[in-house]
């Protein structure tokens, strides 16, 4: 295992995703703090997560956070609810503390968690996401420390993601499984009132989850709030926030075929990036 506690030097801030999704929280980092310098890493070619083991999520996630070090990131981002939701945990108790013990690692479900209690009113929460984050139990139990009167309600989505990824998000049939996942989540307790978009790419079916979302609920997209997260964490860390190199260039890398990449994530970002590929071991 590498071993990075003699490097002091300063460098980018890592973004991972296991797919395409975190592109949607990247995106609004940049917006918020385009100062800084960023490395966009997605682990295209193991996608998705979702449906993966806690261990395989793990080792899959410890590979990249790795390999971001390995690129000079002293701060990494887990743009991914599933790797944040069964990896995070362990990577920030386990591997941190020995091969790195002065970089940090931060997830999305956190900041999320501590705002959704001060937005609900009933005190019902609900969550769409992948099978893999409503099974890891990990906004319930982050909610749940934080605000203990508040219940949780999870609903997994398999189909939103191969909507997304596919360019199928503005079909018909995304209508279908968008208006179906919905009534299931809000037949379990029709007093919810906040709905967490647990999932990276569901900003994209943002529009048709308003439609179908009950008058008076509303939806939470994460990547404003995990941007205006780290933006406060920088601002309380100033010796995190000085290894943070500046110069708002962005450098993307992938699993997967460039191309294929680059063609995919033109649907995230609206505009024409380019990419290298990469091994994770």
């Amino acid at each position: 295992m590498p071993n990075f506690i003699a490097d002091h030097r300063p460098g980018p801030i890592g973004i991972f995703d296991s797919g395409y999704g975190g592109l949607t929280i990247l995106d609004e980092i940049r917006r918020l703090m385009p100062e800084y310098e960023y490395i966009y890493l997605g682990d295209n070619a193991r996608t998705p997560y979702g449906t993966r083991s806690f261990e395989v999520v793990y080792e899959f996630t410890r590979q990249a956070v790795l390999k971001l070090f390995a690129m000079g990131c002293r701060l990494v981002i887990l743009a991914c609810n599933t790797a944040s939701a069964k990896a995070l945990r362990t990577i920030q108790m386990r591997d941190l503390p020995v091969v790195a013990p002065d970089r940090r690692v931060l997830g999305v479900i956190r900041p999320t968690a501590e705002l959704v209690g001060n937005l609900t009113r009933t005190r019902k929460v609900g969550v769409l996401a992948t099978a893999g984050t409503i099974q890891s139990h990990s906004y319930k139990l982050e909610i749940c420390k934080l605000f203990p009167d508040v219940k949780v309600y999870g609903e997994a989505c398999p189909m939103w993601v191969p909507l997304v990824e596919n360019r199928e998000y503005d079909s018909p049939g995304a209508d279908y499984f968008v208006r179906k996942n919905i009534d299931a989540l809000m037949a379990q307790e029709p007093d919810i009132d906040t709905v967490i978009l647990g999932c990276t790419h569901y900003p994209l079916l943002l529009d048709k989850i308003r439609r179908y979302l009950p008058e008076g609920v509303t939806p939470l997209s994460q990547g404003a709030i995990v941007a205006e997260s780290l933006r406060d964490y920088l601002a309380r860390h100033p010796e995190m926030e000085t290894r943070c190199t500046r110069g708002g260039d962005c450098t993307f890398y992938t699993t997967e075929l460039p191309e294929k990449f680059v063609a995919s994530a033109s649907v995230f970002l609206q505009k024409k990036i380019t990419a290298s590929r990469v091994t994770l071991e």
